[in-house]
């Protein structure tokens, strides 16, 4: 068997792929199955792409990347499978996906893990936001053999364009990557955390005022892991730029892992990747009942899910205070991760898109 991965980035790069294909790849050579990876996105693009500026270099890297898509159409016919994650080009109509299904007759695995039928314009993309084709996802679905979805919210959007529309969730590599598991009873600053990349730190404000009314009281820190500084009106806040190098060891500093979400369209496609991170480290997970969030947060049990400031404010004082319940709470929280959303454990369903 052959498989033809369609990504947008190149490998190694962004979370959405690390974590939902790129981890398998071991189980695929495993198994006899060869893959060729082609990102629409070249590494020197990518060095740039949310930098400031640079719009001639980004825009020759855009060009690129069609013209890369469309010699690769030569060599699609040698592929049994053709994976597509999110989409083949980032701008414009699915015609690479089209002629891939309609022309060539191959049987394309198509996945996402996020509402991206939904337009979710920020100032980082609001340039290309007007030809992102966003409607697109409707008729790949349709075109698909199969759909891979981060959850069930997104499954049932993808039904109604084909049948064969599964859930693959997003998962956690509990042996080699997050293979480790925070001690919450060594002394010393407690800290809360919080991860994510810039698009989504405005989920942040909601729990800021919680926030400020515990700094008055405790003496902890709210560090926060991205590729951008937040501005926040926070004595604790501490920022740790994002490293892939110290990527475990920067989560591993975090005795609270939080996920706020505002309850939106665009959120209930969220596959609660930070929780599903803080939770492999032994860290208890707060987070809103948005998305995927309740199917993985048991209340009391591997964290909270909190709706009001009144509930955030609680479950971070409960958590401050009491370092038992931090790991009693953690150690079930990774337990959950290792059962239904590490690696290992959907390896079965991954490997099955394919038969």
């Amino acid at each position: 068997m052959r498989i033809l991965f369609l990504v947008p980035y190149p490998t190694g790069k962004a979370p959405s792929q690390r974590f939902r294909f790129e981890q398998y790849f071991g189980f695929l050579r495993a198994s006899g199955i060869e893959y060729h990876v082609a990102s629409f996105i070249s590494d020197a693009t990518w060095a740039i792409l949310y930098k400031p500026g640079h719009q001639v270099q980004k825009a020759m890297g855009i060009l690129a990347g069609f013209l890369r898509r469309f010699l690769l159409l030569f060599s699609v016919p040698k592929y049994d499978y053709i994976f597509i994650h999110r989409e083949a080009s980032p701008i414009g109509p699915p015609v690479f996906e089209w002629l891939i299904a309609k022309v060539l007759g191959k049987k394309i695995i198509y996945d996402f893990d996020d509402a991206i039928w939904i337009p979710n314009t920020s100032e980082a993309n609001k340039i290309v936001a007007g030809v992102k084709w966003h409607h697109k996802v409707g008729s790949i679905c349709r075109w698909a053999y199969k759909v891979s979805c981060g959850n069930a919210y997104l499954r049932d959007y993808a039904r109604q364009f084909n049948p064969n529309a599964v859930i693959n969730p997003t998962t956690i590599d509990t042996e080699h990557l997050h293979n480790q598991v925070r001690d919450q009873q060594v002394p010393g600053k407690l800290v809360i955390g919080w991860t994510g990349t810039h698009s989504t730190l405005k989920y942040i404000e909601q729990v800021v005022p919680v926030l400020a009314r515990l700094e008055q009281e405790f003496d902890f820190e709210f560090r926060v892991i991205s590729n951008q500084p937040p501005n926040l009106p926070l004595r604790s806040l501490v920022y740790q730029p994002w490293r892939k190098e110290t990527e475990i060891a920067d989560l591993l500093t975090f005795h609270v892992g939080l996920m706020p979400l505002e309850d939106d369209l665009w959120a209930k496609g969220k596959c609660a990747f930070k929780a599903l991170q803080y939770m492999a480290l032994g860290e208890p997970a707060l987070v809103s009942p948005v998305g995927m969030n309740t199917e993985v947060v048991e209340e009391g049990v591997n964290g909270n899910i909190c709706t009001t400031p009144a509930e955030w404010e609680a479950a971070l004082r409960r958590l401050l205070q009491n370092p038992e319940l931090r790991t009693r709470m953690g150690t079930a929280a990774r337990a959950t991760i290792v059962a239904r959303y590490s690696v290992v454990a959907n390896r079965p369903n991954f490997l099955g898109l394919f038969n």
